[in-house]
């Protein structure tokens, strides 16, 4: 089980499991993490700085990873109220299925997938 805010990567990365889980990088430059910037810009910069330490540089699928962790945080949490009233039109027989309108989510859903 991992805790609350690891990720794992699903490319091997520099012949690492995909199973151990990601932690910042730390190194000499104050345990800091370089994301969006270029192995040759991170490397320039930890120069001109006058440190040296170990950089970190983001796949595009661990970026996009990220974005989706980012994206999935900011959804909604269940409305238990709505949850319930549900639960009881269905248990009284008083909930109407509109079947087109669910139909068109699930061709907008798989439109949406290409």
């Amino acid at each position: 089980m991992r805790a609350l805010g690891e990720i794992s990567v699903t490319d091997k990365i520099s012949a690492y499991s995909t199973a151990e889980p990601i932690a910042p990088v730390k190194g000499s430059n104050g345990g800091g993490v370089v994301t969006g910037k270029s192995q040759s810009e991170a490397s320039a910069a930890n120069a001109s700085s006058g440190q040296s330490g170990d950089t970190l540089t983001l796949t595009n699928s661990a970026r996009s990873l990220q974005k989706i962790e980012e994206a999935v945080a900011k959804a909604p949490v269940v409305d238990t109220g709505k949850v319930a009233a549900v639960r009881q039109a269905i248990s009284s027989g008083t909930y109407q299925i509109d079947a087109g309108r669910i139909a068109d989510k699930i061709l907008n859903f798989e439109r949406g997938l290409k």
